[in-house]
């Protein structure tokens, strides 16, 4: 058993080392977005609870960001929790955002973000989080404004028709006020009332879905007109750096036309 073991470890190893040289080869992404997708159903196959599947989501957030520096990726999108995540079960929520302000103490402590220089940004409608929880993000926000070596979006209480609807309405405002006239309303200007609108790159190159599910579910509605779509059949915490090399591949064999 062991050794069986330790000959898929090395079969692995050799995979990953070639994959690694393949992708160099090619453009790598300069924005990936990730749904991270398949917390509940990998906690339900182990007969656990549902919140302890987010515990071992959350874990997996730090490696993809370790990963995602070594590549040169510039800006990573994360879907933490969309706003139809709020119909979910009271105890499940609550225990969903302790685990998030837990996760949240532990950047603030630790050197990931100060070390390379990580800018963490919150999309989303963030009045209708927990005042703790909030109040965690916008710390973190605050004290990463400065950086610019990685972007990390965290889309929470998120929804792609919210953000459009609340860009629709700050954009309207400055309309009656004069501050925007109608006839210079176009593509470029919506896109500055967006919750990306101070990206550096604001649409996504690429968006990856763990689980096997193959939908967007209202993530990035606006933004993702052209992105790639992958689809993974792996639960987001056995997510692993052969899948976002073999997702990044597959980015790179596809022709990117934007419609010409």
């Amino acid at each position: 058993m062991i050794q069986s073991l330790l000959r898929l470890i090395g079969v692995y190893k050799i995979y990953e080392k070639w994959l690694s040289k393949v992708i160099e080869r090619g453009e790598i992404p300069a924005h990936i977005a990730i749904i991270m997708d398949g917390n509940r159903r990998w906690a339900l196959k182990r007969g656990l609870e549902p919140w302890l599947g987010h515990r071992a989501g959350a874990k997996k957030v730090e490696e993809v960001i370790r990963w995602c520096l070594k590549l040169g990726v510039k800006v990573v999108t994360l879907f933490v929790l969309s706003t139809e995540n709020f119909r979910r079960d009271e105890r499940e929520l609550k225990e969903l955002f302790s685990i998030l302000r837990e996760k949240l103490e532990e950047y603030l402590k630790g050197d990931l973000l100060h070390k390379n220089r990580i800018r963490i940004k919150v999309l989303g409608r963030k009045d209708l989080l927990p005042g703790e929880l909030r109040e965690a993000l916008e710390k973190l926000e605050e004290i990463t404004k400065g950086y610019d070596n990685l972007f990390v979006n965290l889309a929470i209480a998120y929804g792609g028709r919210a953000e459009i609807t609340d860009a629709a309405k700050s954009l309207a405002k400055d309309v009656l006020s004069g501050k925007v006239k109608i006839e210079e309303i176009d593509e470029e200007l919506i896109s500055r009332y967006l919750y990306t609108a101070d990206l550096p790159i604001q649409d996504p190159d690429m968006i990856i879905r763990t689980s096997g599910e193959e939908r967007i579910s209202n993530f990035l509605l606006w933004q993702s007109a052209y992105s790639e779509l992958i689809f993974l059949d792996v639960y987001w915490p056995e997510f692993r750096k052969i899948d976002l090399m073999r997702a990044i591949r597959t980015y790179q064999r596809r022709q990117r036309r934007f419609g010409a």
